[in-house]
């Protein structure tokens, strides 16, 4: 909620905004019309999970909609099992049920 906020602060005054390295600074204004796609927003989201990160949670929830997010979750956990069941030689359901812990079926 913090980075809410101080992003909305940020755009009111027209002042650069911190960007990601490598890629070209932005003003305020610049970052309010920019689009998220869902797949960037679901990525973003499942990894300040990982981190507990609160505020990057709420950032990236804030990007699309919730149906969006939770498509783009979905298709991230699929893309995830499916690459770690290739690397391990192993079905994906066998991966899933690994990752969640549950016996393998």
């Amino acid at each position: 909620m913090t980075g809410i906020l101080g992003r909305l602060r940020s755009i009111g005054r027209g002042t650069v905004v911190d960007s990601p390295e490598g890629s070209p600074r932005r003003t305020a204004r610049d970052e309010r019309k920019r689009t998220y796609n869902l797949f960037e927003a679901a990525s973003v989201y499942v990894a300040a999970c990982v981190e507990d990160d609160q505020d990057r949670i709420d950032e990236a929830a804030a990007w699309v909609s919730p149906e969006a997010l939770s498509f783009g979750v979905n298709e991230l956990a699929c893309r995830a099992v499916v690459a770690l069941a290739r690397e391990r030689g192993e079905s994906p359901q066998v991966v899933a049920r690994t990752l969640l812990g549950l016996p393998v079926a």
